[in-house]
């Protein structure tokens, strides 16, 4: 009886030491499954870091470029409101605007910067602002420690091809007030834009678009001829809009929509 006792005890489950390697298992995997969750929640923690700092660099980057757009069609509209009344009062309104487009880090649309630039300098001084001059003007705005910003002789040449638009514009603008000599002032200076240009354009990257705008400078130019050849055939003809200072004005002689 103590024998059969005893070989029954022997083969009985030993519950004690059950329950510790049971402990032991359970407190490991938890260990190693909170590892493995701290690493992952690290991982994606930077990954959101990173991403929301590439955001915040884009949309600052999207906001410089969308008020240097702005600011520099401001100014070209402020431009357009000009006459020999109010020259003076328009062209400092117009150069406060400029200033505040090169207070910003011109990254793109410098285009529409020249544009911008030189037609306010035409309208005050009755010449062409070179390349060196507008970096001159960005020199203040440049890291010291950094290379400085400076346009480009391409983006320069793009946005003077985009001035003579606005030119022809005002060319037209200033005959509706009967500033004929204004008027032609404005076109010989496009005149000379073109003739310069041509002789580049032939030497440019295809892939730039300034084969497109020599078409439509040359457009301008006719524009601003046939206006002010029609003014001098058919002067007795012409009539000024009263209170019209919209450059889209009916000239006779000049079809509206070659305006």
């Amino acid at each position: 009886m103590s024998a059969a006792f005893h070989r029954l005890f022997l083969m009985a489950p030993k519950p004690h030491r059950l329950r510790q390697d049971t402990a032991l298992h359970s407190s490991a995997k938890p260990a190693r499954t909170m590892a493995t969750q701290s690493s992952f929640k690290n991982a994606f923690a930077n990954y959101t870091d990173y991403l929301n700092q590439l955001n915040e660099k884009r949309e600052r980057v999207v906001k410089a470029s969308r008020d240097i757009t702005i600011n520099s069609k401001k100014v070209i509209f402020q431009v357009h409101r000009i006459s020999k009344n109010n020259k003076d009062e328009v062209l400092d309104k117009a150069e406060k605007d400029l200033a505040s487009v090169t207070e910003q880090h011109v990254s793109q649309l410098v285009q529409e910067y020249i544009e911008a630039a030189t037609l306010c300098n035409f309208c005050k001084n009755g010449t062409l602002l070179n390349l060196d001059e507008i970096n001159a003007t960005l020199l203040p705005l440049s890291d010291p420690s950094l290379e400085p910003l400076q346009i480009n002789i391409l983006d320069y040449l793009l946005g003077l091809a985009d001035l003579t638009g606005e030119l022809m514009r005002l060319a037209i603008g200033r005959i509706s007030d009967g500033e004929l000599e204004y008027a032609e002032k404005i076109c010989r200076f496009v005149r000379d834009i073109y003739r310069e240009l041509t002789l580049l354009a032939p030497h440019m990257d295809d892939s730039t678009d300034m084969k497109t705008k020599m078409d439509t400078m040359l457009q301008s130019v006719m524009k601003i001829e046939n206006a002010c050849f029609s003014v001098h055939v058919r002067g007795s003809e012409y009539v000024q809009l009263p209170g019209s200072s919209d450059p889209s004005y009916l000239l006779l002689g000049v079809r509206d929509n070659e305006i």
